[in-house]
């Protein structure tokens, strides 16, 4: 692999650390990096690539949150964690609307809203929405305040709201925890929950890619693989960390205007060149 090659990968990599976990929509900047940064492959390896280095980041989500996340105890003697069992089913149902939309529609929404147009305008449309819900949420206590209080009504509720993010430009986090800010949750469980639901989600959206790239790759293909998951799962680590970090003292209304001025760049960039 030449220089130049890598030096995109670990650019994109780190780009998809960072956009996946904090609101601003990781489709826009890689929509923005595809555009400056062309790399060397096929247009079909790429379109499976900005996906599937999402399995790095899902990584990172699994060693920061596993003592919530996983439902077994060894230390002494086998314990089942069942409030944890019950946070994974209401994970999993939660997945439910954004994953049949996305199996029937994903050719569909590949080809008529992936624009940047679009996903400009989504840019913008949610970064007022995220100044708007901060702004009402201000006056408003949270209901909700760990995630063993979500009941599965608001997981589905939650999980309604995601399918909004199979609209390029959303932002999954940003969709999910906008929907749990509006039914009561409070933000740093918010976050949790948005995490969690990662999971599942972009798990399924990378097997799915994969599948539908195939199998055979050649070595330099997996090795652009390789380094983009490893890249995007060391920056998600210090981009999760920090967000958590930040929710705990700060709202989410700086992410909204980060929307904004990226949506606008987006498109005076493609309006005016």
């Amino acid at each position: 692999m030449e220089i130049l090659e890598l030096i995109k990968v670990v650019i994109i990599g780190t780009i998809e650390g960072i956009t996946e976990w904090l609101p601003i929509s990781s489709t826009g900047h890689m929509l923005l990096v595809d555009e400056l940064l062309q790399l060397n492959m096929s247009e079909s390896f790429k379109e499976m690539f900005f996906v599937v280095i999402q399995l790095g980041a899902i990584l990172a989500v699994v060693i920061i949150f596993w003592g919530k996340m996983f439902p077994f105890d060894f230390r002494e003697k086998p314990i089942i964690k069942k409030d944890i069992f019950s946070i994974w089913f209401k994970v999993l149902v939660a997945c439910i609307p954004s994953g049949v939309i996305g199996f029937l529609f994903d050719d569909f929404l590949e080809a008529h809203l992936g624009t940047p147009i679009v996903i400009a305008a989504m840019l913008i449309f949610y970064g007022v929405l995220f100044i708007v819900v901060e702004a009402w949420n201000k006056t408003c206590k949270p209901k909700t305040n760990t995630l063993a209080e979500i009941s599965y009504q608001k997981a589905l509720m939650i999980g309604v709201f995601q399918v909004l993010s199979l609209i390029p430009g959303t932002s999954r986090s940003g969709a999910t925890i906008i929907g749990a800010l509006m039914i009561g949750v409070s933000r740093v469980v918010a976050a949790e929950f948005s995490f969690f639901l990662a999971m599942p989600t972009m798990f399924g959206a990378s097997a799915f890619k994969l599948l539908k790239f195939g199998f055979n790759f050649t070595n330099l293909e997996l090795l652009t693989l390789g380094i983009g998951m490893v890249v995007a799962f060391i920056v998600s680590v210090l981009a999760i960390k920090f967000l958590m970090g930040y929710i705990k003292k700060h709202d989410f209304r700086v992410f909204g205007w980060y929307r904004i001025i990226l949506g606008i760049i987006i498109l005076l960039y493609y309006v005016l060149i």
